[in-house]
């Protein structure tokens, strides 16, 4: 006889502990079953078959695993599809309810309409909480109702609604009892995916007080060891609560909480305004930007091989280590963007692929503030001057010996291209294009 089961399904919530979705599972009423699925929907489409972003889901997947055979229960982790996932789960168990936490990227939208549909059908109920933001999309909203599509003032709001009751944890803790007891299954190894180990390593799990104290004063320079905090794979994955991350912030740098609030602004723009996670500029006009594309080009800008100091420390850096220091990350794409006039999807694309804090709405909205097409952008013709860039972030050189050790030797590269002669260049296309598509 079939038992009578919840399920709780892990998405980017990766812990047991302050997890909305898991909470009202627990006090449900019945047994919870958890969950976790490797979308094959997405890992089949990773052409690089060693992803330290897998890896890491694996082990902390496991790691929960862990915990669960000690209270007696399991995860029941599938490689598949959801929605094969799903009529598996249907066909052992009489589920009552399915509870998971709110994602907001357009396909994941879409994945949940199609796993909500296919549940409906067999009258089984989807609920999705907030839970890896503190304000949801639609709690920061203008006098009008409208979203905010400027930083500045949303950033006012947003601090002006919080209070305690949006930074409390959720205590999962006091409910384990009501895990679905069952013997342990296995989690798919590496492997059985199709991946292999990779050697980068995972920033470790550990907020360091003493950087956020000083993040105002070191975050702009790449060189300072711990001078961010390099909480984004955590917060991505959701290996950290971002309510215990925001009350730290609250407590020791608004200047971090600023960083998590830019964090939620790009969140809210992708939910108000899918199409920009769909390829398209957030102000239409830019999509009409006749680019040079250059193919050479854009693999010495991958490689790091520029000419130009900063860039390719940078570049090299989120090769060798999949982290790049977030100023470095504006002055590269700056650069790929206006000095070298390629289309900043091309360097969005490849970034995503390369990150290990990789988020859809982040790395899109920082690729569209660089290449001035996006809400609340630097406008067209702010051209980050890499050298000054370099003097001022990294006056003792330090960063970019580490990962250019030949510069100032005779086998450094020389600039891809003049800066002068490619700031006037990107001014030119820009203003030709916004000028002839007025209105």
């Amino acid at each position: 006889m079939k038992e009578a089961v919840n399920i709780f399904w892990f998405r980017r919530d990766l812990r047991l502990h302050d997890n909305a979705g898991l909470y009202h599972a627990l006090k449900s009423g019945l047994s919870v079953v958890p969950i976790f699925i490797f979308d094959r929907n997405i890992l089949d489409k990773l052409e690089a078959k060693v992803d330290a972003r897998v890896q890491f889901i694996r082990d902390t997947v496991q790691a929960i695993q862990n915990v669960m055979v000690e209270k007696g229960s399991s995860l029941e982790v599938y490689y598949d599809h959801p929605e094969s996932v799903f009529k598996r789960l249907l066909s052992k168990y009489v589920i009552g309810k399915v509870f998971t936490n709110l994602d907001y990227e357009p396909e994941a939208r879409e994945r949940d309409d199609r796993v909500q549909k296919l549940l409906e059908k067999a009258g089984v109920s989807l609920h999705a909480y907030k839970d890896q933001v503190i304000f949801h999309a639609g709690e920061v909203l203008k006098d009008d109702g409208k979203p905010y599509t400027v930083f500045t003032p949303y950033s006012k709001r947003w601090k002006a609604l919080l209070n305690d009751f949006y930074l409390r944890s959720y205590p999962t803790e006091k409910y384990a009892h009501y895990f679905y007891k069952q013997a342990p299954l296995a989690v798919p190894s590496l492997s059985s995916m199709g991946f292999s180990p990779s050697s980068i390593s995972i920033p470790p799990l550990i907020i360091e007080k003493g950087t956020l104290k000083k993040y105002d004063q070191q975050r702009d320079y790449p060189a300072i060891p711990g001078g961010t905090s390099r909480m984004g794979i955590h917060l991505r994955f959701g290996t950290i609560s971002i309510r215990e991350l925001a009350r730290e912030a609250r407590a020791l740098n608004e200047t971090y909480l600023n960083e998590l609030i830019w964090r939620e602004f790009y969140q809210m723009i992708l939910w108000h305004f899918p199409m920009v996670g769909r390829g398209r500029a957030f102000k239409p006009v830019y999509d009409l930007i006749k680019w040079r594309n250059n193919e050479q080009e854009f693999e010495q800008w991958c490689k790091g091989e520029t000419g130009y100091p900063l860039v390719d420390a940078g570049m090299r850096e989120l090769n060798t280590t999949g982290f790049m220091h977030n100023r470095v990350r504006m002055v590269v794409a700056s650069f790929l963007a206006k000095h070298l006039l390629i289309d900043w999807r091309w360097g969005e694309a490849y970034f995503a692929g390369k990150l290990l804090d990789y988020d859809l709405a982040a790395n899109n909205g920082g690729w569209q503030w660089a290449a001035g097409s996006g809400c609340d952008a630097a406008p067209y013709f702010r051209v980050f001057n890499p050298t000054l860039q370099a003097r001022r972030f990294d006056p003792g050189l330090e960063y970019i010996r580490h990962w250019v050790p030949e510069f100032g030797e005779f086998g450094y590269a020389a600039p891809i291209v003049e800066h002068e002669m490619a700031r006037k260049r990107a001014l030119a296309v820009y203003s030709k294009t916004l000028k002839e598509n007025r209105g």
